[in-house]
C-alpha cells in the first residue's frame, strides 16, 4: 500500500469510527432524554417529614394521588399503586429496556469502535465482516432479556408491597440485604472474570474466534460479549431497587461506575473499592433498621 493509499485508508477508518461514535452517542442521548422525561413525570416528592424509605403503601394512604393533571402521567404512576395490568408490565419493560440502553451503551462503545476500525481493514482486504449493528444488536438483546427479569422482579416486589411509589425499597432491611449482596459480589471470581473480558476487547475477540463475516455469527458474538457484561454489571443494576428505579442521580452514578470499571486501567481496584463501600452502606442500613 502506497503512502497516499495508506493515508486515504486511515481517513476512511477515522470516518467510520466517527460515524459509529456519533450514532452511539445519539442513541445514548435519546435514551437518557426518555429517562429524564419519565423521571420528571413519574416521581412525586414525598410528604413533608418523610423519606423514600418511609413511603410504604400504608403511609401513602392519605396522599392525594390525583395531583397530576395529565391522564397519561397518572397512568404511568398507577403500577406503583395498584395491581399491574399487561399494559403496565409492557410499559415498565420498555422503561427498563430504554434505561439499560442509556446506561450500557457508553461502556460498550470501545468494542463497537474497534469493530468499525477492524471491519474497514477486513473490507479492504476482501473479507468483510457483518455490519457492526449486528454485534451491537446481540449485545442489546442480552440487556433486554435482563430488563424482562428486572420487570418481573419489580412486579413481584410491588405485589408484596416492598416498593414505594417512588420505586425504591420500602424496607430498610431489604435494602440493606441487597446492598451487602451486591457489595460482596464485587469481590467474587465471577465478577473478575467477566470484568476482564469487558476491559480487554481484543482478549475477548481472541478467546472467541474473532469477528464474524455472517450476520448471525456477529449477533451471537455480540450476545456473548453482552453475557460477560451482564455478569460484570447486572448486580450493580440491582441497586436501582435500593435508590429508586427512576432516581436520575442514582442511575447516573451507576452508569459512571460501570464505565469506570471498564475503561480505567486499574484492574480490580474500582470494583474492590465500590464493593467495600456498598457493603458498608448495607451494614449501616441494617443496623439502622434494627
Amino acid at each position: 500500500m502506497t503512502a497516499g493509499a495508506g493515508a486515504e485508508f486511515a481517513a476512511l477508518q477515522r470516518r467510520d469510527r466517527l460515524v459509529v461514535a456519533a450514532a452511539l452517542i445519539m442513541l445514548t442521548l435519546l435514551a437518557w432524554a426518555y429517562v429524564l422525561w419519565l423521571s420528571a413525570h413519574m416521581v412525586t416528592p414525598p410528604p413533608a417529614g418523610t423519606t423514600g424509605m418511609d413511603m410504604s403503601a400504608g403511609n401513602m394512604a392519605g396522599m392525594d394521588m390525583s395531583a397530576p393533571t395529565d391522564s397519561a402521567v397518572a397512568g404511568m404512576m398507577a403500577p406503583a399503586l395498584r395491581a399491574w395490568s399487561p399494559a403496565d408490565f409492557a410499559f415498565m419493560f420498555s422503561m427498563w429496556s430504554v434505561m439499560m440502553v442509556g446506561m450500557m451503551t457508553p461502556s460498550v462503545m470501545p468494542m463497537i469502535l474497534l469493530y468499525a476500525g477492524v471491519g474497514r481493514k477486513a473490507a479492504a482486504e476482501g473479507a468483510p465482516f457483518a455490519p457492526a449493528g449486528w454485534f451491537f444488536a446481540g449485545y442489546l438483546l442480552v440487556w433486554i432479556g435482563f430488563s424482562a427479569l428486572a420487570t418481573l422482579a419489580q412486579w413481584a416486589l410491588t405485589a408484596l408491597a416492598l416498593l414505594t411509589p417512588m420505586m425504591a425499597t420500602a424496607s430498610a432491611t431489604l435494602g440493606g440485604i441487597l446492598l451487602i449482596a451486591v457489595g460482596l459480589y464485587q469481590w467474587t471470581p465471577l465478577k473478575d472474570t467477566c470484568l476482564r473480558s469487558c476491559q480487554a476487547p481484543l482478549g475477548f475477540l481472541m478467546a472467541n474466534g474473532g469477528f464474524r463475516s455472517e450476520p448471525l455469527g456477529a449477533l451471537r458474538l455480540g450476545m456473548a460479549h453482552g453475557g460477560y457484561c451482564l455478569g460484570c454489571c447486572s448486580a450493580l443494576m440491582v441497586l436501582l431497587f435500593v435508590g429508586g428505579i427512576m432516581n436520575v442521580l442514582w442511575i447516573a452514578g451507576l452508569t459512571i461506575l460501570v464505565l469506570l470499571e471498564k475503561i480505567v486501567p486499574v484492574g480490580r481496584l474500582i470494583p474492590r473499592m465500590s464493593g467495600t463501600l456498598i457493603t458498608a452502606a448495607g451494614i449501616w442500613l441494617l443496623a439502622g433498621a434494627g
